[in-house]
């Protein structure tokens, strides 16, 4: 079989293998990421075990790794079913735990010819969204009861981690039963007043599409898709918000006039337009973020966001295909929980969590971040300090 074929996710319910002598060398990488905090490993062959630190791969102390090596660590944790699948195909994605439960996504596979494994760990602690320095109107977005709610951003921007937040909030709070379907699953939620399923692509389910098509039967009244990634998904995506549901999805997107233009994009020409309607009838908020290195003292990373509420006028922005607009209806509506990137940044570099030219250099308009900068050292202050009202009733 092709190593082009897919790689279906293999959990570990079959029976381990016998290991053959020696400790379990991965084990001890894998309590070496839990003890560093951090949240990937990688092990490739000719480089030291590297571990991702706020966002950032860094070598550990350890010897380079010889490709035998990796596959040797690999093989103390693959069923005989499992290796079986790697030696024929090169690549399987599984799931694994150790003693204490932590719990860690590895994908397992072949690059030029050597064993390398990228391992992810599965959060079992769900920070809410104040711990994430993301603002509060998103406890309001997460308070809705039905339509779409798109989270974007750049891979490694925390879109995960957001939505993750939002959906225990209502697992805290309201009696609902949570569908997510995640490619993989990054968070492990705990049934609280509401009732949680996970579905993980490749184990519980084949894929997106056969996730979404059954997906109304589960009688679900949250829905969370890990990734917007095709027409069909979208468009089931889009159907769930219309018909009452309350829906979570993200997508890769630098901004808020280029995530609606992400979506309509996987349409052809002669279905836009009604794809474009039904977006703009449903859309509920739209939150693109980035992730930025913070100086702050026990915080490592904060998230600058630009939040989207869809009003009425935002909604005939859109449905006039003036999603371009949208950035100024945001900077018009920002005392009504609405946040633009520069705001976001600005109140960042208030707070002084971040770095100057970090916020420089995450900005859409440095311009206008420097201006911003300048009136907060002048007559403005008292203006930018201002807290913030909460939405008006045409917002939310």
């Amino acid at each position: 079989m092709s190593d082009s074929a897919p790689h279906p996710r293999i959990d570990e319910h079959d029976q381990r293998p016998h290991r053959h002598g020696g400790n379990p060398r991965i084990h001890e990488l894998l309590e070496l990421l839990v003890k560093e905090n951090c949240s990937d490993l990688h092990l490739k062959a000719g480089a030291p075990p590297c571990l991702r630190v706020r966002g950032e791969l860094r070598a550990t102390d350890r010897p380079a790794l010889g490709g035998d090596d990796i596959l040797a660590m690999a093989m103390e944790i693959l069923t005989e079913k499992q290796q079986a699948h790697f030696l024929e195909r090169g690549g399987i994605d599984l799931a694994h735990e150790i003693p204490g439960g932590e719990r860690f996504r590895l994908n397992v596979y072949r690059q030029r010819g050597e064993a390398s494994v990228a391992v992810r760990r599965v959060r079992r602690v769900i920070p809410t969204i104040a711990q994430l320095h993301l603002p509060p109107i998103l406890e309001t977005v997460a308070d809705l009861s039905e339509g779409l709610v798109l989270i974007a951003g750049p891979t490694g921007s925390g879109k995960s981690t957001t939505v993750a937040a939002m959906i225990e909030r209502i697992n805290q709070t309201r009696r609902r039963h949570i569908v997510t379907i995640e490619d993989p699953i990054e968070y492990l939620y705990q049934d609280k007043l509401s009732l949680v399923d996970q579905r993980e692509i490749g184990i519980d389910v084949e894929d997106f599409a056969s996730a979404m098509k059954h997906l109304m039967r589960q009688d679900p009244n949250v829905i969370m898709v890990s990734d917007l990634r095709d027409r069909p998904t979208v468009e089931v995506a889009l159907q769930a918000a219309e018909t009452g549901h309350l829906v979570f999805a993200t997508l890769h997107s630098p901004g808020v006039a280029q995530t609606i233009g992400r979506i309509l994009d996987l349409f052809p020409p002669e279905l836009r337009d009604h794809a474009r309607r039904t977006l703009a009838l449903n859309l509920q908020a739209v939150v693109c973020q980035k992730l930025l290195p913070s100086i702050a003292p026990g915080v490592d990373r904060v998230p600058a966001a630009e939040i989207l509420l869809v009003a009425p006028v935002a909604r005939q922005l859109i449905l006039e295909s003036r999603d371009a607009e949208l950035s100024d209806f945001i900077h018009m509506h920002e005392r009504e929980g609405m946040q633009s990137l520069t705001r976001s940044l600005m109140e960042l570099l208030q707070k002084e969590y971040v770095e100057p030219k970090a916020a420089y250099d995450a900005a859409s308009n440095v311009q206008e971040l420097k201006m911003l900068m300048k009136g907060i050292s002048a007559s403005h202050r008292g203006y930018l300090a201002r807290p913030r009202s909460g939405p008006s009733p045409d917002v939310l």
